[in-house]
């Protein structure tokens, strides 16, 4: 138990590290990634190895991945769109292990972030994945391999990694992660774009990541809707995009939030079965309707903001009932839109190939 305590205090400036404004250039003999951070937005990264052998940043060759030593799936979002009722119905259930970290933030931040809710430490194996963590954040490159140990202590359970901000990774990282684990199931939970902002916004202010604002101001509204980051979030066809073209479609699936709303039994039963997890296994008394952010109160929306995030959305709002279709179908009529015709409006706003690509 002395030694459980003092490991538990060895990896509690996991919650504490501070993210670097920027990171510098780094060569390896095999490898070599450069880091920019851009104001809000994730940390890019630029990568090339050669083909011949697996490599570290330490130019080692890699020893073959394990089963275990990987993770069976991701979800890359969408961000206020039932990321944490996900994880807790997961690490509820018996045929799950799941990170004592929801968010692990490898891919866009390399684990460096602060967290607002201490991590999970309640046995040794929580602890052997902190401080695997925290060794892996410290180093100034990406490491999949050791990324992919993380997941050791699941053992034969299921495991994977639920961070929202995976959803703005460029392609070229992508396909490196998928690349590397080329079984790694991917999920995203989308939501109607109008509703995900205003929730989004709303929480950051709700925690002070952002300055309180007039809720009722259109200009104040434009001026957050308009960052960065915010509109990196916001594209849901955009991402979706992004990964089918380098995963195989039977290991991508989009699941919508208006789903958990009017059916949290069968969406969790959904996202189950393509995980291969076992739906009616009882899941530790959680209910599939449990939601802890369902009291979380949201800035008052006016009828002349909503209008105008409606018309800002308009033609993403069509796009995805056209692309993503199931509850999306759904989303421009909110609004008074249509979407006959709109097939052909989408040359316009998606490459002709790229949307072909889709059809195929």
């Amino acid at each position: 138990m002395r030694a459980f305590g003092r490991r538990k205090d060895a990896v509690e400036s996991l919650s504490r590290s501070p993210m670097p404004a920027r990171l510098d250039s780094h060569k390896f003999k095999f490898a070599f990634l450069r880091f920019r951070y851009e104001g809000e937005n994730n940390g890019r990264v630029h990568w090339a190895w050669r083909f011949n052998a697996r490599t570290v940043g330490d130019g080692k060759k890699k020893r073959p991945l394990t089963k275990h030593a990987q993770p069976d799936f991701m979800c890359i979002g969408a961000h206020k769109s039932g990321t944490t009722w996900l994880y807790q119905q997961l690490d509820s259930h018996p045929d799950f292990w799941m990170p004592p970290v929801k968010e692990l933030h490898y891919f866009d931040q390399l684990s460096r972030v602060q967290h607002s809710v201490p991590p999970r430490c309640r046995d040794e194996c929580d602890l052997r994945f902190l401080e695997r963590l925290n060794s892996l954040s410290a180093k100034p490159y990406t490491d999949l391999e050791n990324y992919g140990r993380l997941f050791e202590p699941k053992g034969s359970l299921l495991s994977g990694d639920i961070s929202p901000n995976y959803s703005t990774l460029s392609s070229k990282l992508i396909r490196q992660i998928v690349g590397y684990f080329p079984n790694l199931k991917v999920i995203f939970l989308a939501r109607d774009p109008v509703q995900r902002f205003w929730s989004h916004l709303s929480m950051e202010v709700h925690y002070r990541q952002i300055e309180p604002f007039d809720a009722t101001n259109i200009h104040e509204v434009n001026r957050n809707l308009l960052r960065r980051g915010m509109r990196l979030r916001s594209f849901p066809t955009a991402v979706v995009t992004r990964w089918k073209r380098n995963i195989h479609p039977d290991q991508f699936r989009v699941y919508f939030f208006d789903d958990l709303q009017r059916n949290p039994s069968e969406l969790r039963r959904s996202i189950l079965h393509f995980l291969d997890a076992e739906p009616d296994k009882p899941s530790d008394q959680l209910k599939a309707d449990y939601n802890r952010w369902a009291g979380m109160e949201k800035l008052p929306l006016t009828s002349q903001v909503r209008s105008h995030l409606a018309k800002f959305f308009k033609k993403e709002l069509k796009t995805c009932a056209t692309r993503l279709g199931g509850p999306a179908k759904e989303w421009p009529a909110r609004y008074g839109f249509s979407v006959i015709c709109f097939f052909w409006q989408l040359t316009d706003y998606f490459d002709l190939l790229v949307w072909c690509d889709w059809i195929a």
